[in-house]
């Protein structure tokens, strides 16, 4: 899987937490994509690096697919504990 294939799994990972993670974002959805972007590429390489579980080059790989959202759900809570108290 190409960097495109990362930039969309991104992109429905970050949609995906956004849905198991429901509330008032600091940076609203634009910024929720991006982490979602930047959490599919840190959960992939933290699988790969750390799990043993190589990246596939497949697309619907399940596992792929649960470090992405991963990797989402953990960089938007990191973002909204740094930054949530910035927007009333």
């Amino acid at each position: 899987m190409g960097i495109i294939g990362w930039i969309i799994l991104g992109l429905l990972a970050g949609g995906i937490a956004k849905v198991l993670l429901p509330g008032r974002d600091p940076g609203g959805l634009i910024v929720t994509t991006l982490i979602g972007v930047a959490g599919a590429f840190t959960g992939g390489w933290l699988s790969a690096k750390f799990l043993n579980r190589p990246i596939q080059n497949e697309f619907f790989d399940l596992a792929t697919w649960g470090s992405a959202i991963a990797g989402s759900l953990v960089l938007l809570v990191a973002y909204r504990l740094l930054f949530g108290n910035s927007r009333n």
